[in-house]
């Protein structure tokens, strides 16, 4: 057969037809049926229920299987908001807890409370998860789920204390592309992996200051800040590394496997210089401005190359203080072919049409949608960014209806947010390789992939 004819032969039958699975055995065993719900339904308590808590509380009250019994927020307005969203689905107020930092303890007692959702800053996620899995309650913690990596332990020590479960709700996880590419790799579509490329390159200038009332407008922060602005940006004050990597590690984590026959193995980090944000407030609130005279740590650009057990290489970048469009950057790279986040663009070795040229990723988008997505994609239209808010709420409360282990656990809670403070040691020491730790403690080399394929459909 002609060459030209016989590439246009396999992408037909790459597209018309599923691909001969090239999945390894650990997948089957996995992919087994899901066990059925213990619970008929789940009684949800929140801690933090500012915008993006409230995100959460609106996908709970959309189900019939969800009871919301306590919320807790120190500020009145938060509580107020909640509450009138709750009102307005005519179901009934929950018990609030609003008399401090330290009331979500005061709330934990409670034993009409299977599982809890929190929405803190970053520095209160740990303390937090952790009372929640000694109450016997599962948590689900919002990204990323530890500043220090003494803390990524504190995770882990306390499950594996207690059997309570931890979940990072890490919502990319199940955007829809990034799972079809998944579902392509499962099917060796790419071959062997090589090498994968992720990031959060999102321009937050507007998010880290802002004059007190709305976003994007002035240069204040902490105490004069709005929302995230008051503890967000004192992180770029104090810290040079990748502050927010598990939006892009996430998705990857799962592609290569990671803590499930692979591992994450050493880092090295650099920085470039700290720039955006001073320019940011000089051209908000002049260069007389007192915010124009903080020295910020963060480095514009943080780059971090990741080294995997089974040899495959990972790079993570960190861009939020220039003015930029918002990417992930994905790409994904195999023996066979390669992906591209930005642009929608694959090239598969003898599938695609002509040799060395891009395609558009659509047509395989259609072919290897996930099971998930086909399953729920219309009902997802109702969540948060793009539909996978409600996916990641649904997996946690899955989990909490058939009392087993969630889908993104407490090892990937550890190791992924494990990257931030690995990285400022790197970039600390000048760039030198740090070693990663193993939080599974071993347990990587014989645990089963269960993202993605034995969910509940």
């Amino acid at each position: 057969m002609p060459t030209s004819s016989r590439r246009n032969f396999l992408r037909t039958a790459a597209l018309s037809t599923a691909a001969v699975p090239l999945i390894p055995s650990f997948f089957e065993t996995a992919a087994a049926a899901p066990k059925p719900a213990v619970l008929s339904q789940v009684r949800l308590a929140f801690i933090g229920v500012g915008s993006r808590g409230r995100s959460h509380v609106h996908q709970a009250l959309l189900r019939d299987d969800v009871v919301i019994t306590a919320i807790c927020d120190p500020d009145p307005e938060a509580i107020s908001r909640t509450n009138a969203m709750i009102e307005k689905s005519g179901k009934k107020a929950p018990v609030a807890y609003t008399k401090g930092g330290e009331d979500f303890l005061n709330m934990l007692k409670r034993d009409d409370i299977d599982g809890v959702v929190i929405a803190t800053p970053w520095e209160w996620h740990v303390p937090m998860a952790v009372a929640t899995m000694k109450a016997g309650k599962y948590a689900g913690v919002e990204v990323s789920a530890t500043v220090t990596l003494k803390e990524s332990w504190d995770l882990v020590n306390t499950f594996e204390k207690t059997g309570s479960h931890c979940m990072i709700l890490e919502n990319v996880c199940y955007r829809r592309d990034v799972l079809a590419v998944l579902n392509m790799i499962r099917q060796g579509m790419f071959g062997e992996m090589l090498y994968a490329h992720c990031g959060y390159q999102h321009d937050l200038r507007n998010i880290k200051f802002n004059d007190g009332t709305a976003r994007g407008v002035g240069a204040e922060f902490g105490a004069k800040g709005y929302s995230e602005a008051k503890w967000r940006t004192q992180h770029s004050v104090d810290r040079n590394g990748d502050l927010y990597p598990t939006h892009g590690l996430g998705p990857v984590a799962h592609w290569l496997n990671i803590n499930r026959g692979n591992q994450f193995v050493r880092l090295t980090s650099m920085a470039t210089q700290a720039r955006g944000l001073h320019k940011y407030i000089v051209d908000k609130g002049g260069k007389d401005h007192p915010n124009a005279k903080v020295k910020f740590k963060l480095g514009d650009v943080v780059t971090t190359t990741v080294q995997c057990a089974n040899g495959e290489n990972i790079v993570i970048m960190h861009d939020t203080n220039s003015p930029r469009p918002y990417s992930l950057g994905f790409r994904a790279q195999g023996t066979q072919g390669i992906w591209m986040d930005d642009g929608k663009t694959i090239y598969l070795e003898g599938v695609s049409p002509k040799p060395h040229q891009w395609e558009p990723f659509e047509a395989y988008q259609e072919k290897y949608d996930h099971p998930l997505w086909k399953q729920h994609g219309a009902t997802a239209q109702s969540g948060g960014h793009g539909g996978i808010d409600f996916f990641v709420l649904r997996a946690f409360i899955e989990s909490i209806k058939a009392q087993v282990a969630p889908p993104i656990d407490v090892y990937d809670a550890a190791a992924w947010s494990a990257i931030s403070p690995l990285s400022e040691q790197s970039i600390a020491q000048g760039s030198k390789p740090v070693e990663i730790p193993d939080f599974t403690r071993g347990k990587w080399k014989t645990n089963k992939p269960i993202f993605g394929l034995n969910e509940i459909y």
